[in-house]
């Protein structure tokens, strides 16, 4: 048994950073492959994507959220986070003015946009194409916050109709809206269930979120307002809109709900609800163990589009004139601009979907000297296939796969600097009453289903178990692995309080195992008791003791 330890203990030692070390090799890859290519080709120019910085690759999980004024957008972010934060404004009316970049920090304050795009340790340096007006209406919020230590949250101005509001910002919404959502991981619109009109700005953020169809969730707000049958129509309303504004056959997940702290309305549709609810949360949840598996395919995209746009300048450079007739020669080639990538499809096999949007990239030709453009680089082409065909899949062999061991998927999934996203937890929103606040002294010993022996022991380790730092509500295992060697006892007794204390066997340890395990720690050196074989039900955290009966009978066959 010490050796199988051994031998975890060795997989978890090489893993904890895999995350890094994935972001480096990402980082090598696109400084001696990808990035030439882009500069040979003006891909910044093309695409209006500045090139990529090392902060982008180490950044956290970025979630952006857009929707019309007065949905919820503010408000569903201080319901995630759990509290206020600098700066905001909630209302009827249209309040958030501004983008607000929501940053995790040591104590609370606002960052001005200008500061915050030269930041040297954030990845917003390239929002200074969009100019002094643009950066006015930027900001940065920065709050001590368990849920911001694992991503960033983009809270966006509401979105109202009218040609005139567009014009009057000062600077253009959607192209904005475009620069978070490539750098963003998730990207979530609200609706509120009493206006489901789509207006043309709205339209417009959603149609350059072209491209993003992969990280878009969609949440129909406040539907606690209305009843059953209403929810019915609503929700088929929304979706009959979204099938006509998104250009995609498949239809986005749509989480219906009421997205923040106060009470239902009305409790019709409490459980569904939840239930909705809950499924969202764990979707923002798991977004820091999903965050290496990003990385890597926002880089397989870019490329993708690199490798086209170099077989498109190069094929243009191609049937340029020696000598005479050079500007003539531009101007059929651009009207000609649907047959020529056809083309260039057909000739080097590429896929439709990597080519850019036609009307967008004539204009950009138009402003261009196709003399100036640089030939087709086999050399480099070739390097772009190695990169798809070896280099990323050798990455790929780091994430988690159906191949690994229950030790090697567990050390793969242990960032502990990101485990997962605190989310909020309680019921009592739903209408529902939890049943260990019914009473703050806990139950008797004779209400055999609540009671817990170790009540008073979890209250005076609360602020002990959360100066460890736990993510998602979550002790790491390299951290709780710590806290049981600091207490002198032996590998094999270890070995049995770990077993014993991780009750779900998911190599983690929450607030109740930590307890138990303490306890059982306690017991042994303090007291001299045996390691029982077992735990007593009293000593079993309630909402525990079903899993220990599941595996009892499970056993019994």
């Amino acid at each position: 048994m010490p050796t199988s330890a051994k031998t975890t203990d060795a997989v978890m030692d090489e893993a904890a950073d895999r995350t890094a070390v994935i972001s480096n090799k990402l980082k090598a890859i696109y400084k001696k492959s990808i990035e030439p290519v882009e500069k040979r080709y003006r891909y910044d120019y093309f695409f209006e994507s500045p090139y990529l910085t090392d902060v982008e690759f180490d950044a956290k999980p970025m979630v952006l959220l857009v929707g019309q004024y007065s949905v919820g957008k503010t408000s569903f972010i201080r319901y995630v986070l759990g509290s206020d934060f600098p700066g905001q404004r909630i209302g009827p009316e249209p309040t958030t003015d501004r983008f607000t970049v929501l940053l995790n920090g040591p104590e609370e304050r606002t960052i001005p946009g200008n500061a915050l795009s030269v930041h040297p340790d954030l990845p917003f340096r390239g929002l200074e194409r969009f100019g002094v007006s643009f950066l006015s209406r930027l900001e940065g919020s920065q709050l001590p916050s368990s849920v911001l230590r694992s991503v960033t949250l983009i809270d966006t101005p509401g979105i109202l109709s009218g040609e005139k509001q567009r014009v009057n910002r000062g600077y253009d919404f959607t192209r904005v809206v475009a620069w978070f959502a490539e750098k963003a991981d998730l990207i979530i619109l609200l609706f509120d269930a009493h206006k489901l009109d789509i207006s043309d700005e709205l339209k417009g953020a959603i149609d350059v979120l072209k491209g993003h169809e992969d990280k878009i969730r969609c949440i129909l707000n406040k539907a606690d307002q209305i009843d059953r049958q209403q929810l019915m129509r609503v929700y088929g309303a929304l979706l009959w809109s979204l099938g006509k504004t998104m250009s995609s056959p498949e239809v986005a997940r749509v989480y219906v709900g009421s997205f923040w702290s106060q009470p239902l309305v009305n409790l019709d549709n409490a459980d569904l609800f939840e239930m909705e609810e809950k499924d969202l949360m764990k979707d923002l949840a798991i977004l820091p163990r999903q965050s290496a598996v990003r990385k890597i395919n926002e880089l397989v995209k870019r490329l993708r589009k690199v490798k086209t746009l170099a077989y498109i300048i190069g094929y243009l450079k191609a049937q340029m004139p020696a000598v005479m007739g050079k500007e003539k020669k531009q101007k059929k080639l651009i009207a000609d601009l649907p047959n020529v990538f056809r083309t260039i499809m057909k000739k080097y096999d590429l896929s439709a979907g990597d080519f850019p949007d036609i009307n967008q990239f004539s204009a950009k030709l138009n402003e261009s000297k196709f003399t100036e453009f640089n030939t087709l680089k086999d050399s480099q082409i070739a390097e772009l296939d190695k990169v798809l065909n070896e280099d990323i899949p050798s990455l790929m062999e780091l994430l988690p796969s159906e191949k690994d061991t229950p030790e090697s998927l567990r050390a793969k999934y242990s960032d502990p600097s990101r485990q997962e996203v605190a989310i909020p937890i309680g019921t009592a929103k739903f209408g529902k009453k939890e049943k260990y606040d019914a009473n703050p002294f806990g139950f008797a010993e004779d209400d055999e289903d609540h009671y817990w022996a170790l009540q008073e022991s979890s209250e005076r380790l609360r602020s002990a178990f959360e100066e460890l730092g736990p993510q998602g509500g979550f002790l790491p295992t390299a951290i709780a692995r710590d806290v049981l060697v600091k207490t002198g006892l032996d590998r094999e007794q270890l070995r049995q309080i770990w077993n014993l204390s991780d009750i779900d066997r998911d190599g983690l340890f929450d607030f109740d195992e930590y307890v138990v395990a303490m306890f059982l720690c306690d017991a042994v050196m303090q007291k001299g008791r045996p390691i029982p074989q077992e735990l007593p039900t009293a000593v079993v955290p309630p909402r525990k003791r079903e899993i220990l009966k599941s595996r009892a009978v499970g056993n019994n066959f």
